[in-house]
């Protein structure tokens, strides 16, 4: 069986479609139909059932896709091996927050596609949190807290936070002492999401109300130091902010659990060593920050 075939088949097997996976593979539609009646002509057995929705597995697909995806992750280790020391080639496709993002990990990515030559990089920034598998990422750059998954989570900073407002709306409405009297102020919120705060070694969760909301850190900087409210956000968001007197810390006796900035990638015995090159050179880079 030729690899490009089994490497297209489980494209489309986990992007669950043709027209999917021929993006994830820079590829025209007709070489991946092509790929997949090759492959099952050979094995002489329907690997998906087609529609207009996209392509699902058949009975037989579905034991081909997990030999086929351990495969290619053998042979793809062993290219790893083969190559020069440090040389890197191929794509790596990874999703990067736009909150800290651009300023905070594009440096890096730019740092590995300086270092190798052969290496294509795309870089998706949203504050979104992608289907790595669905979507076709090699890893993902998380921050914050991390969900319970099935996701393989590499820790590259450790993140403190801290609630912070102006010093105009805590003129005109006062600071909050405890974590119940957050339920009496204006908060910046991402969503609906619940804040949690420490006192003591015990974590207290607040349900806050507020009637400005944004789905990415840096819109609710500017929101909190316009005076809108109450925001909860990481230090290295607001710490120019703060040392320059535009935001003034709260509650300083109940800050925000620490939390993290993470490289996530789809679950797997060994890391292809591209992922694992990035990692390194992200804890470099954070711990740089951070002295």
């Amino acid at each position: 069986m030729d690899l490009d075939d089994l490497r297209t088949f489980v494209e489309v097997a986990d992007a669950g479609g043709v027209s999917a996976a021929a993006v994830r593979l820079g590829v025209s539609k007709s070489i991946v139909s092509r790929r997949l009646l090759r492959l099952e002509a050979e094995l002489g057995v329907q690997l998906l059932t087609r529609s207009t929705r996209g392509a699902s597995l058949t009975e037989a697909g579905a034991t081909l896709r997990e030999h086929a995806a351990r495969a290619s992750a053998e042979v793809d280790a062993a290219r790893d091996a083969l190559l020069p020391a440090g040389e890197l080639r191929g794509r790596l496709r990874v999703s990067v927050p736009l909150t800290f993002g651009p300023t905070h990990f594009a440096p890096v990515l730019a740092e590995m596609a300086r270092r190798h030559p052969r290496l294509d990089i795309q870089a998706c920034y949203s504050d979104r949190f992608v289907d790595l598998i669905a979507e076709g990422y090699d890893c993902a750059i998380r921050v914050g807290y991390l969900p319970d998954s099935n996701l393989v989570a590499r820790r590259i900073a450790t993140l403190t936070g801290k609630l912070v407002a102006s010093p105009a709306y805590v003129e005109a409405h006062g600071a909050p002492d405890s974590p119940p009297d957050l339920l009496n102020h204006a908060a910046l919120m991402q969503g609906t999401e619940s804040w949690q705060l420490m006192d003591g070694d015990r974590t207290i969760t607040v349900r806050p109300h507020g009637r400005f909301k944004a789905d990415n850190g840096a819109a609710l900087v500017v929101a909190a130091v316009a005076g809108l409210g109450i925001a909860y956000l990481p230090d290295w968001l607001t710490a120019e902010h703060v040392a320059s007197g535009a935001l003034l810390p709260l509650m300083p006796r109940h800050p925000p659990p620490t939390a993290g900035a993470y490289v996530v990638r789809p679950p797997g015995q060994h890391p292809p060593r591209k992922i694992r090159m990035l990692t390194e050179l992200l804890i470099e880079h954070c711990e740089a920050l951070n002295r």
